[in-house]
């Protein structure tokens, strides 16, 4: 997950400082959201939705009802430091049409590694103000957590896991659980202050080495990490591409897609070390194209129980 990209263009709203204040279209307050503390992922098939704008057509609505799933994961915007290496909101995410009564939607924030290089005070509290006015604004009712996205590493663990507790505080105030994404590399690492964590079973290889190995997913780059699957003291849920990569190289266009065979070879693999991990199942992301990418025997081998 990360930055929003259109075309090769990152998307920026144009704010205020002082009130975070979007000038989109729909024009909405600026404000932020949060969640409380339980033990379990619910048993569920899951989606993310990493867009900009809130539109599902018929091929995304008939996959939400045919796999039977009700929880979407939905990237509301991202958090990256502006010039002065404040904290702002970016590429806000635009609900152009009604979010069906029976999808409970995930708010979700994606935040830059280097804005918990040092701790902001009050972020936690403009977060979840943020989230929780775009639900009033778009009249989103069915929340019931948020998920915090950070690719966090040692040195920004202790002021990211500060700032989850703030959030988690925050959160409480509206009912809401909180959760956040774990990459293989943080398995190593204490467990995160929150809810349940989702393990990101994609980009697991480095972008460089593509010609050596598939860098969306590929077992051997799961492998060293599963010794800290068992024991690893949060509640998980598993995460698995169904995308498109693509990178220009010397002008010339790479393109990957996670195979069908290594989804589910690091499937067997991670629920072997963990059988929790069949219960609780998204897929990332919910798209047109990546549904038509992959055929009904596919989605449900991977969604299977």
């Amino acid at each position: 997950m990360g930055t929003v990209r259109i075309t090769g263009t990152v998307l920026r709203d144009t704010i205020s400082f002082g009130n975070w204040i979007i000038r989109t279209v729909p024009m909405i307050l600026l404000l932020w959201v949060g969640c409380t503390h339980e033990e379990h992922v619910d048993d569920e098939n899951s989606v993310y939705y990493w867009r900009t704008e809130w539109r599902l057509d018929s091929t995304e609505r008939a996959f939400l009802t045919k796999y039977d799933i009700h929880k979407v994961y939905c990237r509301y915007f991202d958090v990256m430091p502006d010039d002065s290496g404040e904290p702002m909101p970016n590429a806000t995410i635009a609900f152009t049409e009604k979010v069906p009564q029976d999808l409970e939607l995930v708010p979700t924030v994606f935040i830059t590694e280097n804005c918990m290089h040092q701790r902001h005070e009050g972020l936690a509290r403009k977060l979840v103000d943020r989230i929780v006015q775009m639900n009033e604004t778009n009249d989103v009712a069915s929340v019931r957590e948020i998920q915090i996205d950070c690719d966090y590493t040692v040195r920004s663990l202790q002021n990211y896991y500060h700032f989850l507790d703030e959030v988690r505080e925050e959160t409480r105030k509206h009912q809401l659980r909180l959760s956040t994404t774990i990459r293989l590399h943080q398995l190593s690492m204490p467990a995160p202050p929150v809810d349940y964590g989702v393990l990101m079973l994609y980009n697991t290889g480095h972008p460089d080495k593509f010609q050596e190995r598939n860098p969306i997913l590929d077992q051997r780059d799961v492998q060293p990490y599963l010794r800290y699957l068992a024991d690893y003291p949060l509640a998980l849920a598993a995460a698995y591409p169904v995308f498109l990569w693509q990178r220009d190289i010397h002008g010339v266009r790479v393109e990957h897609v996670a195979e069908v065979s290594e989804i589910l070879q690091v499937k067997a693999a991670v629920e072997k070390k963990r059988s929790a991990l069949r219960h609780t199942i998204l897929l990332y992301h919910l798209d047109h194209d990546n549904i038509n990418r992959y055929d009904d025997e596919t989605f449900e081998s991977i969604y299977c129980h």
